[in-house]
């Protein structure tokens, strides 16, 4: 017998030992090596990370696709690993260094520092693997991957060298993200916008051969000024005409710099005129480019003034400067300067000069590093790059064509636009904690790629021997001297961006560059669960290397893209604002079961989640309810039978709780199938709690209490089989505690064979029972129209009242004579009775086409609940017309936090759906006339 109340923490931890034992989640078990394969990659976690909300989202919805498909016999891959995570490792490594009082990293040493990380990674690294085991997730732990195994390893030089020598990667002076503090390149992904209150200085730029004239620009860095190589007017402006093609002097450094026009500066903004830094500004680089215009960098890689690009400029271009007094002592009284510093030193000097018009308040958005949390800079460095270009026309073609799907498919829009105007791919990092890359440099500048440095060598003398750079004889002394070829070639010290080698995580984790059984069988995956943030980073880039180098077959069928997990106001979560809610807190006060059900039922296609506390509270009660339905089963004899057929019961009820669990398998399986979580978690929902429970139960306990007998035992066995249906439908969303329920109930009949998260699917074809479902069917409805009244028109708990079936059909008759005390019972009736009319003041309901009525009289004022309805419907009225006043009011709307719309929004539907019961209400209680 079950205990009387569930207990997660009691249960889970044993439950996910005994899947491991069993290996359940092993993909290629001998019972499905020939079986049909389902893949899923996961997301790899950072290997730094902790399990949050948008993991807990994540990994719940693949979770329900493996169990499922797992159940419908496939033989599933879904495949664990994490991310080596470059700057976020370095940094925890580098902070421990420094709480230890140990030498950084610069002082021990790239191989030193190295082996520091690898040993914290095997110490501390496995903490969101073991939080994600904790949630319930299925994955085929055996085969956990590391982005900086030894496999993927190997993957990555072969891509990169191959890359390389296609001219897909290449080196090239570009702007990039810089992250002064952690003085590395960093991606889009890792900077974060914030808002900041500034200031916009107007700069007056004297004009070249035109005392007193000048033209004016407005800058929020005028820092960079000592950068300038132009100032951009719009071609079509006239107060600019004349002075296209012609020159500013740039004050304090002296320069002449062109006029010229472009389409990128704005006459509706500021003076019309924009000083172009193309060292210093993504759009300005464009503009600079366009122009072939100088780029001069005034920072070096800490954010300092770095007055050398102005001197080597100066050396190169003299014709480009003036004799200028103002700009003597310039590299000396700048140099070494933070930019901040420099700032406030370059606007007093403008100042002075009378060279500043005006300041103004500014407030804009200013890039951040989001682990640095310091301005990044665009910056003008030698980087590697990948021709992004060139690698996602196959993938634009790909979700063209319907090879590859995005659910929703709204966010296929997202995924051409941002490949339609791809840029070059950065791929380099000035870390140490990544994959190196292979290149090596010779003493003569040149470079050479390839999988390890024995062939880098080779390359390198065959290339200077062929161009005469060594002799014959100085290259065979290079061979036969260890120390001195380990000194003729240096490698690049540059690591890969983190996104490159994920990039290539779908066939990487499968054994490629060899060709593997598990690469023949799950490539391409079946699915891919992630969030929309990462579609450019991560979805992108795994298309255009799966195309590239899988022979042009795609990484995933289906990508489904799951929504944002939000507070219950529905804010974005941020420590910030104190909002975050840790999983793992939830799954330790309510269960791994009640936080993953929550997440799969809220999970509407294309919608947020709004979490709030007592959801997932609400779905322990529901747990709660199902083992409390079992543990009243087992109290009443229900056993599972030993080769029972629910396609030979005979009993109306029996056929029918047997003909709904069909239909609720069709419902459940197409739902996920159709990656609607939301509707499978609400339909395997409704027929536990509201069918089964509810209503067959209710419905069986005269039979189940009465006297033994035939229908006795088949009631008995049929309640015992459609609960282990349910208790299969809803496996995939609450595995703990199905799974223990499933141990439990077999010890009363015939001996489980399997786990249930190795049982197989409902298969309930057939078992529809039209006729048992017009009968009961027609009880239920009966029953629920009654208490919908009896709570619409106040009728107290306590009061019996009667029911008239209105010139009911032969059917009706005979199953209101065969559900009479059924009905009484469950509806709180004093009687059923027949007549040809609808008695007087009464309310009328329709149930299945036929009218039945509850006399009212004396049990509750009709007239007064007909005036309370009335005043409420009038309410509802102004609170709508309220709600539409404010949505309709575009400052509103523009104004106010996304949430507080969003909320306002609910509201309204929340009040058009009360006064529709309400309306029914006064319907029913006006004979028919709302």
């Amino acid at each position: 017998m079950l205990e009387k109340v569930f207990d997660p923490a009691a249960v889970e931890e044993r439950i996910a030992q005994a899947w491991d034992e069993a290996g359940a989640f092993r993909c290629g078990r001998p019972e499905r090596k020939d079986a049909e394969g389902f893949s899923i990659v996961i997301p790899p976690p950072n290997v730094t990370g902790s399990l949050h909300m948008g993991h807990a989202l994540n990994n719940t919805l693949q979770d329900v696709l493996a169990r499922f498909e797992r159940m419908r016999g496939k033989d599933v891959l879904w495949q664990p690993g994490t991310d080596h995570a470059g700057i976020a490792t370095q940094m925890v490594v580098e902070r421990q260094l420094m709480q230890q009082q140990l030498p950084g990293r610069r002082d021990m040493g790239r191989a030193a520092f190295i082996e520091k990380v690898w040993a914290w990674k095997a110490e501390s690294g496995g903490t969101i693997v073991n939080q994600l085991k904790k949630l319930g997730a299925s994955c085929d732990w055996s085969r956990e991957r590391f982005t900086m195994d030894e496999g993927l390893s190997r993957a990555v030089l072969k891509v990169f060298v191959q890359l390389y020598r296609e001219g897909l990667i290449y080196k090239d002076k570009r702007l990039v993200n810089w992250d002064p503090k952690l003085i590395t390149a960093i991606s889009d992904l890792e900077v974060v916008q914030v808002e900041m209150k500034g200031n916009l200085w107007h700069l007056r730029y004297p004009i070249e051969g035109e005392k007193d004239r000048f033209i004016t620009v407005a800058t929020t860095r005028p820092e960079t000024m000592l950068g300038d190589t132009a100032v951009a007017v719009h071609p079509e402006d006239e107060r600019y005409r004349d002075l296209i093609g012609k020159n500013v002097i740039l004050p304090l450094v002296g320069r002449r710099i062109p006029i010229v026009a472009d389409a990128y500066s704005d006459p509706e903004k500021g003076s019309g005129a924009v000083k172009i830094t193309p060292a210093h500004d993504f759009n300005d680089f464009e503009v600079g480019r366009r122009h072939s215009l100088p780029m001069i960098n005034v920072l070096d890689a800490e954010a300092r003034i770095d007055a050398t690009g102005i001197r080597d400029d100066y050396a190169e271009r003299a014709e480009a400067y003036v004799d200028d007094p103002d700009a003597s002592g310039l590299l000396t009284q700048f140099q070494g300067l933070d930019r901040f510093a420099a700032r406030k030193q370059i606007v007093e000097l403008l100042t002075g000069l009378e060279l500043l018009e005006k300041i103004e308040p500014h407030q804009n958005m200013v890039p951040h590093g989001d682990r640095s949390n310091v301005v990044i800079e665009p910056w003008l460095t030698d980087q590697w790059y990948v021709d992004a270009k060139t690698l996602a026309q196959p993938a634009l073609a790909a979700v063209r064509e319907g090879r590859t799907t995005f659910v929703p498919k709204n966010w296929e829009k997202t995924y051409f636009e941002w490949l339609e105007n791809i840029q070059p791919w950065c791929i380099s990092r000035q870390l140490w904690w990544g994959h190196q890359i292979p290149a090596w440099y010779d003493p003569f500048g040149n470079v050479f790629v390839a999988e390890d440095e024995d062939e880098a060598f080779e390359q390198a003398l065959a290339h200077n021997v062929g161009n005469e750079s060594l002799s014959t004889e100085e290259a065979e002394a290079l061979m036969a001297d260890a120390d001195r070829r380990a000194q003729f070639l240096t490698r690049d010290e540059d690591v890969l961006d983190t996104w490159f080698s994920s990039a290539l995580w779908p066939f990487s984790t499968m054994g490629w560059p060899d060709e593997t059984a598990e690469l023949k069988k799950f490539y391409p995956t079946s699915v891919l669960v992630t969030g929309f943030d990462i579609i450019f980073f991560w979805v992108a880039r795994m298309m255009m290397m799966g195309l590239h180098f899988m022979d042009g077959e795609v990484p995933f069928k289906d990508v489904y893209i799951h929504a944002l997990v939000r507070d219950e106001k529905g804010a974005k979560m941020s420590k910030s604002k104190g909002n975050v809610i840790d999983p793992l807190d939830l799954v330790e006060k309510y269960g791994a079961d009640a936080l993953r059900f929550t997440l799969a039922a809220m999970a509407a296609q294309g919608r947020d989640i709004k979490l709030a506390t007592s959801r997932v509270e609400g779905y322990r009660n529901f747990a709660t309810k199902l083992w409390n339905a079992v543990r009243f089963a087992q109290m009443n004899g229900c056993a599972r039978v030993e080769g029972f057929d629910p396609a030979k019961v005979e009993g109306t009820l029996n056929r029918w709780i047997i003909g709904e669990a069909t239909r609720a398998t069709s419902e459940v399986s197409e739902a996920i199938l159709n990656y609607r979580f939301n509707e499978a978690a609400g339909a395997v929902y409704r027929f536990l709690w509201n069918v089964v429970c509810d209503w067959h139960l209710e419905l069986a306990k005269p039979l189940l209490s009465g006297p033994d007998g035939a229908a006795k035992d088949e009631t008995r066995a049929t309640t015992a089989y459609v609960l282990d249906v349910a208790m299969a439908l809803l496996h995939p969303f609450m595995p703990f505690l199905t799974e223990e329920l499933w141990a439990e109930t077999g010890k009363d009949g015939p001996a489980r064979t399997s786990l249930l998260a190795l049982a197989s699917w409902p298969d309930l074809s057939g078992l529809e029972a039209p006729d048992a479902e017009a009968e009961v069917g027609w009880v239920v409805d009966l029953v629920t129209e009654i208490r919908s009244v009896r709570a619409e028109m106040n009728v107290p708990a306590g009061a019996q009242v009667p029911l008239v079936l209105v010139e009911p059909g032969a059917e009706t008759r005979a199953r209101a004579a065969a559900w009479d005390d059924a009905i009484r019972r469950l509806a709180r009736l004093s009687q059923v009775t027949i007549a040809d009319t609808v008695p007087g003041e009464s309310v009328q309901m329709v149930v299945r086409g036929e009218v039945a009525a509850l006399p009212l009289a004396g049990v509750v004022d009709l007239a007064a609940e007909l005036t309370r309805l009335r005043k409420e419907e009038g309410k509802l009225d102004q609170e709508v017309a309220r709600i539409d006043a404010k949505l309709g009011n575009e400052s509103f709307v523009a104004r106010a936090p996304e949430e507080v719309v969003e909320a306002e929004r609910e509201k309204r539907d929340e009040y058009l759906l009360r006064k529709e019961k309400v309306r029914a209400a006064i319907a029913q209680l006006s004979g028919g006339a709302a």
